[in-house]
């Protein structure tokens, strides 16, 4: 097995391929550089042509086989109680019903949780939330699947018990769904407390961060075949299928191989196809195999809200010590994060939110204590950032209200405690910050983003509006890149070459929008010295590429693109000896690009070569292997080297606030990301820019509302659920990457880009808070929650002229 950090040491250099200005190069200007280059530039996106004109092939949209069957879920309308009993007769004699099925139909084991055996499929004597399935319907139909279904509130027989349904609630109670978990380094046994009794300046406070629904475009769906001697086809619209193979397997009661699981693309994930897809591929693939008939399971857009968990809210008690210059002398934080019902992933959320807290900022003596409070509401699950963007916005507030208090800037108080040459750098998990760009890249955006001249600027116009006010903040980034469970940072390839020169890649990455398989393709084109049109990427599938790790955690390109960079180097230096026994000269100077092989005094096309390799009866496939180096972890301690390196970033958000009506606009966002030396500057340009969004509408109008007697989420839909639009983005968006190629050798140079950039429009979030503490002498800190709804804004607005008339002489 090659190791892994070698894989990239016999590659030869690549140059750095960014413009000045960070604009990506179009394929016109490919000639003017490095022959043959195709990592470092900006084709589009493998399935672009193929998303614009309605041709991509979704899991729905799989031909269906005669006979298909369609399933429907029929759900709880209770918070809490207990399952009496199901009326299947009056289900099953509904028109077109074909069966019903319940947890006592399940063959083996009725769970689906992905660390914690806690998540049933159905319903088992227990009714756990609003929405929970507790059967399964199947017909011939989905419309009279879902008709059938409906009828759940009538034919479900509860008894009610009491239910909890917020966090706080939880914790006070003492219910969680994993054991607490506390993180401390001290500069000296008992410095926390004294540092804390002796700062100079305190704070102590709260914080409620709301949780976010994924809203994929496409919802979760699964259809199920049977296929010959006892097996199972199942079309999953995953994140990682393996897990769905395993899932259902271990529900049948099969051996994994009987199962096989694909994924062409996904119309979205952003974690919420991590593991939560497994319910949907379960339900699925059990009415396959006890009808023996294809089944179809797609959820409408309310279903699929009421069903599926979403990012963890989170609430947040702090307190903190500091400095005449605002540095942080002793810190203690508790976490409280909204479990739900079940731990599906959320013991690893937490953890990365105790391991973001420190964000870019060294935090000499911390104590962080997490908790993961059990409610009676969906399972939240994955999300992009994975509990890393909850764990750092708190400390972003902290430092806000530091700002506030002594009467500084806030990016002044942030720069006095930034990770720093003249310090220790070491993050409070042990981890040291050795490859630090914080500061040089803040230097940059302040000077791009005229930082000091638009502060200056928007003082001036606050003193003169009254009704109208403008906010500014300037937040960065440290975002540690590998999944925290060590064995997951895994992959595997499989790349053939055609006797025609083409080539046919399979990884174990999913393609969710993001451009995986584009870059992969990009890898394998670059080593082989092809056109990118010379290289396609399938369908995920666990019958070629098996015990995947779930595409996630920012890690698609690193592992797969370096064990599909392992694979096409195999395959290369066996073509490049066989060139050289061929046509003379050395194996290592055999060289390929441009679609050429050239070979001591001989330049031939690469399918010429390859078809006299396919007559000698050389290997023309290979498959590739990639662990990440460097990793371990202490669960126990919380302790230990959990990243292969950081990515970092900053914004400057600028808005403008009305104090009448809490409405809001960005004005202006000025985004620099450190995405190393980029693959593709196009693509991840699209992916800092989507983040951004994304994030902003985390913090600002995704509001979740959960009727506070019954326990229903009343935002279950795009009526009542509001994510941002086009209409959202600022008329002055301007992002640029960072040059900085990665200190590790990770593909060609590169880093993570899907989800460090949630965590910059923390700016736009602490700029509304700017311009609230407007209405006030800036001394006030406005107590602002997350979502900053309107309402969030006003009650803020409100709570400042409150404390500003109580103060007044």
């Amino acid at each position: 097995m090659n190791k892994p950090h070698d894989l990239l040491a016999r590659s030869p250099a690549i140059p750095n391929f960014s413009r000045q200005d960070n604009t990506p190069w179009s394929k016109a200007e490919w000639p003017a550089l490095r022959e043959g280059a195709r990592v470092g530039v900006s084709p589009p996106h493998e399935s672009a042509h193929l998303h614009v004109s309605g041709q991509a092939t979704y899991t729905d949209d799989a031909p269906e086989l005669h006979g298909t069957l369609h399933a429907a879920l029929g759900l709880s309308s209770l918070a809490h109680g207990k399952l009496l009993g199901i009326d299947l007769a009056r289900l099953r004699a509904q028109p077109g019903v074909v069966a019903v099925f319940s947890a006592a139909d399940i063959p083996a084991t009725n769970d689906c949780g992905p660390v914690v055996h806690d998540d049933p499929i159905l319903a088992d004597g227990t009714l756990r939330f609003v929405g929970q399935p507790v059967f399964l319907v199947v017909a011939t139909t989905q419309t009279l699947a879902r008709r059938a279904a409906a009828l759940a509130r009538e034919v479900i027989q509860t008894e009610a018990l009491p239910a909890v349904l917020t966090a706080r609630e939880a914790h006070a109670q003492g219910q969680y769904v994993l054991p607490p978990m506390h993180l401390t380094r001290e500069t000296a046994p008992g410095e926390l407390e004294r540092a804390m009794a002796c700062a100079p300046h305190r704070l102590q406070g709260s914080l409620s961060v709301g949780g976010q629904e994924q809203f994929y475009l496409e919802g979760q769906v699964a259809y199920a075949m049977p296929t010959e001697n006892s097996g199972l086809r199942v079309l999953c619209s995953t994140q990682h299928p393996s897990e769905m193979q395993h899932v259902v397997a271990h529900m049948l009661g099969w051996m994994q191989h009987q199962v096989q699981v694909e994924c062409r693309r996904m119309g979205g994930g952003f974690g919420g196809k991590e593991s939560q897809s497994a319910q949907f591929a379960c339900c699925a693939a059990l009415a396959a195999h006890l009808l023996q008939k294809p089944v179809k399971l797609r959820l409408d857009r309310d279903d699929d809200f009421l069903i599926t968990g979403r990012r963890h809210g989170f609430e947040y008690d702090y307190a903190v010590g500091f400095d005449d210059d605002g540095r942080i002398l002793a810190y203690e934080v508790t976490l409280i994060a909204n479990a739900g019902h079940s731990a599906d992933l959320s013991g690893a959320v937490l953890t990365r939110a105790i391991c973001h807290v420190d964000n870019a900022y060294w935090l000499p003596n911390v104590a962080i204590h997490g908790f993961v409070a059990k409610t009676n509401t969906q399972s939240n699950t994955a999300f992009r950032g994975f509990g890393g963007p909850q764990g750092a916005l708190v400390t972003e507030f902290v430092l806000d209200s530091i700002a506030r208090k002594l009467g500084h800037d806030a990016l002044q108080v942030r720069r006095a405690n930034f990770y720093g040459i003249g310090r220790n750098n070491h993050t409070p998990y042990g981890q040291g910050v050795t490859d630090n760009v914080i500061s040089p890249l803040v230097d940059q955006l302040v000077q791009s983003a005229d930082y000091a001249a638009r502060r200056t600027a928007i003082t001036r116009f606050n003193a003169h509006s009254p009704v109208l006010k403008k906010g500014l903040a300037l937040t960065p980034v440290k975002f540690g890149i590998s999944f925290n469970v060590v064995h997951l940072n895994q992959a595997g390839a499989l790349v053939h070459i055609y006797t025609d020169g083409s080539v046919l890649v399979n990884h174990g990455g999913t393609e969710m929008g993001q451009g995986l398989n584009t870059k992969v393709a990009q890898v394998v084109a670059e080593e082989l010295g092809l056109d990118f049109a010379a290289v396609r990427c399938t369908a995920t599938d666990t019958h070629k590429v098996a015990n995947t790790s779930a595409t996630a955690a920012s890690t698609g390109a690193d592992l797969n693109g370096m064990a599909a960079l392992d694979a096409a180097r195999t395959l290369r230096q066996r073509l490049a000896a066989f060139a050289a026994e061929q046509h003379g000269g050395r194996t290592e100077s055999v060289r390929f690009s441009g679609g050429m092989v050239h070979a001591g005094n001989t330049t031939l096309p690469f399918a010429a070569l390859v078809q006299q390799a396919y007559l000698a009866r050389v290997q023309l496939w290979s498959d590739g292997f990639y662990t990440t180096p460097d990793l371990h972890w202490d669960a126990k301690t919380l302790t230990g080297h959990p990243f292969y390196y950081f990515a970092y970033g900053a914004a400057v958000s600028e808005v403008l606030v009305d104090t009448l009506t809490g409405e809001w606009r960005l004005l202006r966002a000025d985004l620099l990301h450190d995405a190393g030396r980029s693959l593709n500057p196009a693509i991840d340009i699209g992916q800092v820019e989507g983040a951004f969004i994304q994030g902003m509408g985390w913090l600002t109008t995704e509001e979740l509302v959960w009727q506070a007697k019954t326990g229903r989420l009343l935002t279950h839909a795009p009526s009542t659920y509001k994510i941002p639009t086009a209409n959202d983005c600022p008329p002055s968006f301007r992002t640029a990457l960072f040059d900085n190629p990665n200190a590790q050798p990770t593909i060609h140079r590169s880093k993570a880009v899907g989800e460090p950039p949630l965590l910059l429009p923390f700016s736009v979030l602490l700029a509304i808070r700017d311009a609230i503490s407007a209405v006030g002498d800036h001394g006030t800190d406005p107590p602002l929650r997350a979502p900053a709804t309107p309402e969030a804004i006003l009650d803020a607005i409100e709570a400042v002229r409150i404390q500003q008339s109580s103060t007044a002489p």
